[in-house]
């Protein structure tokens, strides 16, 4: 029952490790964060990496461990919070959501998303006219977004060649639908 000792033994180390360090990590992260909830928050998440760790054999080392682990945890949290505030520049404005979602989500009644259907098999026969590799080459750039340099390393050749598939799909399509082209 080895497994036992060894759950006993983390158990232990993991006790010795809270009596040890609890104080010093909620004083570590107060003075970082300012937030004492917060400071909590980081100490626990400090803890629960600490028993993630395959070995807890280092205990009588452990100061400078469980520091850095703290210290990793400080980086983390403030990448994200970079991450957050850069993608959080813009207020979500409860008016203009509602305003997008009324001209946009109501117009989408199973009419018109089977005119949409119909109108893209429509135009997906049309490409088929002209060959299944222009076909792919324009998909894959009007439609999927890739880049005409990143298709043509996809299929092998020259950057032009993928203009002129493009050009050439784009020019067959307004033949069919009779729009001029740019």
């Amino acid at each position: 029952m080895p497994a036992g000792n060894e759950m006993d033994e983390k158990g232990l180390a993991m006790a010795t490790l809270d009596a040890r360090f609890r104080a010093p990590l909620m004083a570590y992260f107060l003075r970082r964060v300012g937030n004492r909830s917060e400071a909590e928050d980081l100490t626990q998440e400090t803890f629960i990496r600490l028993m993630s760790a395959r070995s807890l054999d280092h205990v009588d080392q452990a100061h400078a461990y469980v520091f850095r682990v703290a210290s990793n945890l400080l980086h983390d949290r403030t990448r994200e919070a970079v991450r957050q505030k850069k993608y959080s520049q813009f207020p979500l404005n409860p008016q203009l959501i509602e305003e997008f979602s009324q001209e946009y989500v109501e117009d989408r009644g199973p009419e018109r998303v089977l005119v949409g259907r119909e109108s893209l098999a429509d135009v997906l026969n049309t490409l088929d006219e002209l060959g299944e590799r222009t076909k792919s080459i324009f998909i894959l750039f009007r439609l999927e977004g890739m880049k005409q340099k990143d298709i043509a390393m996809l299929y092998g050749m020259g950057l032009s060649t993928v203009e002129k598939h493009v050009m050439q799909a784009t020019l067959h399509l307004a033949k069919r639908y009779g729009r001029q082209t740019p």
